[in-house]
């Protein structure tokens, strides 16, 4: 669903990224593993336009996207769930995901607030509570509902469980798994390894912009570890 090869990025004359290569299948949960300024988060910048790319290919569903605009890629169903969440805080829940909705698409679960509000019960309790009026861990609950409102086929989700307390964590985790299981396929960057084996099939080990090892959570452990 997602395939990197030889993906090189930066910021002016900042290299960042050095021949990234990745990729996330079908149905599968994929935990990009790194520290701080490991490049992770430029990494999904990258895929998804906002990080124009300076060498490499990027391929969505066998369609190469990495000479598309950010907005073209999400209406081929990529979706992006940003670390600093930008939900809009003048707005209500309900609100909020009104702004991302997109019609059903071929291949990918069809969402509704109704069907959220199942799969987030804290925000069925809060619809008319204004996005400023929330906590950072419902926040985050918030903009990933918002975006799924997009009816995406795959998702990129950047730190997803920084800040949040490990019950919410845990919550954030059990509700990857149930998105796994409708097919929906994942591409998350972690620096919480505790997180990332609750809820990733494989991971990618990424230091100073470059892939250093691919494997399971359990092949990879203590070389995070000793990062």
């Amino acid at each position: 669903m997602i395939e990197v090869r030889g993906l090189e990025a930066g910021y002016g004359r900042a290299a960042v990224l050095f021949g990234i290569a990745l990729e996330a299948r079908r149905g599968e949960v994929v935990a990009l593993l790194g520290r701080n300024g490991a490049g992770k988060s430029t990494t999904l910048k990258a895929i998804m336009g906002l990080v124009p790319p300076r060498a490499g290919e990027v391929r969505f569903d066998g369609r190469r996207i990495d000479r598309l605009e950010p907005h073209r890629i999400a209406r081929l169903g990529l979706g992006y769930v940003p670390e600093e969440r930008r939900i809009f805080t003048d707005l209500t829940v309900a609100e909020n995901l009104e702004v991302g909705r997109q019609p059903a698409r071929c291949g990918a679960p069809s969402w509704t607030p109704a069907k959220l509000y199942e799969l987030f019960p804290s925000l069925g309790r809060m619809q008319g509570r204004l996005g400023a009026r929330m906590s950072g861990g419902e926040q985050q609950m918030l903009a990933i509902a918002r975006t799924l409102m997009g009816n995406p086929r795959a998702l990129l989700l950047d730190e997803p469980s920084a800040g949040l307390a490990p019950v919410l964590a845990g919550q954030l985790a059990r509700t990857i798994g149930e998105l796994k299981g409708q097919g929906l396929t994942v591409l998350l960057c972690e620096q919480n390894l505790r997180f990332a084996r609750q809820v990733a099939d494989r991971a990618q080990l990424i230091e100073q912009g470059r892939i250093r090892r691919s494997g399971t959570l359990q092949e990879i452990r203590e070389e995070y570890q000793r990062l």
